[in-house]
């Protein structure tokens, strides 16, 4: 089995969708991952996603939006939220385009900061070069095409608890040799390669360890 990811860009085709586009402009919220899309027969899509910071300023948009059926949110800094809506032509497209290369996606699918989406297919080599000939050919989701190769399930559901921003620094702390035994770079130069303040770079490094730490010992 083989693994294609790409990115998202909703910014560059009129967005996705009304509510996505609401919590993205919104700063107390963050959007942090969608769990499931269910397509329903009437016509409906059910979202479940994670979010962070002020739910109830999330609950106060989803309530209000005019393209919201009906939603629903738990927890409290990091909290979990179910909406019902009807789809744009962009979300419908986004639907149907792994189904028409005969592909599973893999959730969660990571939101970034700008609510661009990344998004990781599975399938067989003759749907991934479908897919990969669509994104590169150019469609109206502004897909971009980040990675393929062969699927191994254990990377996968690590690094999926990070998200793109974590990813990165990761990266950055992992190709300077900040990890390495003994250590080839200091705090200060994985800043530098991110061109943050060292605490900020440790900031991200703690949360990014305490994360994967947490789902290494589950």
């Amino acid at each position: 089995m083989r693994y294609l990811t790409v990115r998202i860009d909703p910014s560059e085709n009129g967005g996705l969708h009304p509510l996505g586009e609401a919590l993205t402009a919104e700063p107390t919220i963050t959007r942090e991952a969608i769990h499931s899309v269910d397509a329903r027969d009437d016509g409906t899509v059910v979202l479940f996603a994670e979010g962070s910071g002020d739910r109830e300023r999330y609950e106060e948009i989803a309530a209000t939006s005019p393209h919201v059926i009906d939603s629903l949110a738990t927890g409290t800094d990091r909290w979990l939220a179910v909406s019902r809506f009807e789809p744009t032509d962009a979300v419908e497209r986004l639907l149907t385009l792994p189904r028409e290369s005969n592909l599973s996606v893999e959730y969660p699918i990571r939101i970034g900061d700008d609510g661009s989406l990344r998004v990781t297919v599975l399938g067989s080599d003759g749907g991934i070069r479908r897919l990969y000939r669509t994104a590169a050919a150019g469609d109206a989701l502004s897909v971009d095409v980040l990675e393929t190769g062969s699927y191994d399930p254990d990377e996968a559901e690590l690094l999926g608890v990070l998200t793109d921003r974590q990813r990165e620094v990761l990266t950055a702390a992992v190709e300077a040799g900040y990890y390495r035994e003994p250590r080839a770079a200091s705090l200060a130069e994985v800043a530098r390669e991110l061109d943050v303040t060292p605490s900020t770079a440790g900031e991200h490094l703690r949360k990014i360890e305490a994360r994967v730490f947490a789902e290494l010992v589950r």
